[in-house]
């Protein structure tokens, strides 16, 4: 039984999904040490952050059906390793999540279009699904759009999950008609995004106040939490160019305060998680 808390670092993280929080200790402490933990590490670093041990148990049950941890015995023990595709996903969303940049106007936009035989629904499915996480938006049916600075990663998403074979991708530019301002609102759910954004500076804002004065573990709890919740946002965010944006736009000081959090808390969360895993 772990013990209670009255900190908010910890509740938060005990409120967010096992797999999410799972998913991000993998991403975070396994890869730098041969892309492995042990059951027992694994079940000591979410105690610290108040998830019980059957709910880990049930959650790694449910991402290895999912095909993103593999079972492996090694020396150290009985383990997971997070599997090849999961370590491409990850390695590609890093540059996404960490090192984001907004599109200019000089940038033009990437159009696709796909044609899937009515035999692969589920592919039709897919595919929608990864431009949707991707950063497109859905101008007319058939016709998807994004910020064209996002083609590397598109093609590379794209060729990865053999998904390339049924797309076409265009680049260009908006010449007419109508405001783009309100084309871009159309496209994109950018009032849910917005709400997304303000959650997140409203829930990790007091966090960020005491991050000096935290303890490594909560360091630990803060900053794992806050990953695992931001970790969804640069994806469903664009990047679109900010004068296409709402003037009051929460994007840029959400992305602030990420990185402030990151800043001042991602290293006493590792030597913590470190320590936790060695099991002192």
């Amino acid at each position: 039984m772990t013990r209670a808390t009255s900190d908010p670092a910890q509740r938060h993280a005990a409120n967010s999904q096992p797999r999410r929080l799972i998913v991000t200790l993998f991403g975070l402490y396994a890869r730098e040490t041969g892309n492995w933990l042990s059951v027992s590490a694994l079940v000591r670093l979410m105690a610290q952050l108040e998830v019980e041990e059957p709910a880990v148990r049930a959650a790694v049950s449910r991402l290895k059906r999912r095909g993103i941890l593999v079972s492996k015995k090694t020396t150290g023990g009985v383990g997971y390793e997070l599997s090849a595709a999961a370590l491409d996903m990850l390695g590609e969303g890093d540059a996404r999540i960490f090192e984001r940049r907004r599109a200019t106007a000089a940038d033009g936009w990437l159009l696709a279009v796909f044609t899937v035989p009515e035999s692969e629904r589920e592919q039709r499915h897919k595919l929608r699904t990864q431009l949707t996480r991707m950063g497109f938006g859905n101008a007319v049916p058939g016709f998807w759009v994004a910020p064209g600075n996002l083609y590397e990663e598109t093609r590379r998403t794209l060729e990865r999950l053999e998904l390339d074979r049924y797309v076409e991708l265009f680049r260009g530019e908006h010449l007419a008609f109508g405001d783009l301002r309100d084309k871009v609102g159309q496209w994109w759910d950018l009032a849910e995004l917005e709400a997304l954004y303000g959650a997140f500076i409203e829930r990790f804002g007091p966090v960020r106040e005491r991050a000096a004065r935290m303890s490594p573990r909560d360091a630990f709890a803060g900053y794992v939490s806050a990953l695992t919740v931001w970790r969804k946002l640069p994806y469903l965010d664009p990047g679109l160019p900010i004068e296409l944006l709402p003037g009051d736009w929460h994007g840029a000081q959400a992305g602030e305060l990420f990185d402030e959090l990151r800043r001042e808390l991602a290293g006493p969360a590792h030597d913590f998680a470190v320590a936790v895993i060695a099991g002192d």
